[in-house]
């Protein structure tokens, strides 16, 4: 496959996303060592169903991308600027790393932050939420390192294999982050 280098980091790129990777995260999203971390832990996938899950974010204005090993163009991840409000500036963001040899490198925390960037710096947004699980703490370690702070808990509101689990929101604003990619750009 491949990829345009959109975004460029020093580990990883993010590329437009392709349907055809589709196949990918269907591996990756049924590994349930992947999934429990993701928000569609419970869910099965299938090649048709993660293809018309893509084409309908597409379709409702998402901002998709393929998270890509700058090293050797390798498809790793995936991440997404998703419910877009342009009215109000505000969006939530997802990402998940795949590959499970690249986990805690640091590719989840530079994909990121690379997105976040041009969250607020070429869509001109405010505000970006995410969620996640109390039990990750790998990612939220990332997040924190990017800018996240948390904002609030849904107490015991995810019940994974027999216990009970918070689910942690956390935004970050336009004001607080500081730009490493984009502000290159900048005269």
């Amino acid at each position: 496959m491949k990829y345009y280098k959109k975004l460029i980091g020093k580990r990883c790129y993010l590329s437009p996303v392709h349907i055809e990777d589709a196949d990918q995260y269907c591996i990756w999203l049924n590994d349930l060592e992947v999934s429990s971390n993701l928000l569609i832990f419970n869910q099965q996938l299938s090649l048709d169903r993660e293809k018309m899950i893509l084409q309908d974010m597409i379709k409702n204005g998402a901002q998709i991308f393929a998270i890509v090993d700058a090293t050797n163009d390798k498809l790793i991840g995936n991440c997404s600027i998703f419910r877009i409000n342009e009215r109000n500036r505000k969006a939530e963001v997802g990402i998940f790393i795949g590959d499970k040899n690249l986990w805690s490198k640091g590719y989840g925390t530079e994909a990121l932050s690379l997105l976040i960037d041009y969250a607020f710096n070429v869509l001109n947004l405010n505000n970006i939420m995410l969620e996640v699980f109390d039990f990750n703490k790998r990612a939220i370690n990332s997040y924190k390192k990017v800018g996240f702070k948390e904002i609030g808990r849904r107490r015991e509101a995810i019940i994974f294999a027999g216990e009970k689990h918070d689910e942690i929101y956390m935004d970050i604003i336009a004001s607080e982050f500081k730009s490493i990619y984009i502000k290159k750009f900048k005269a």
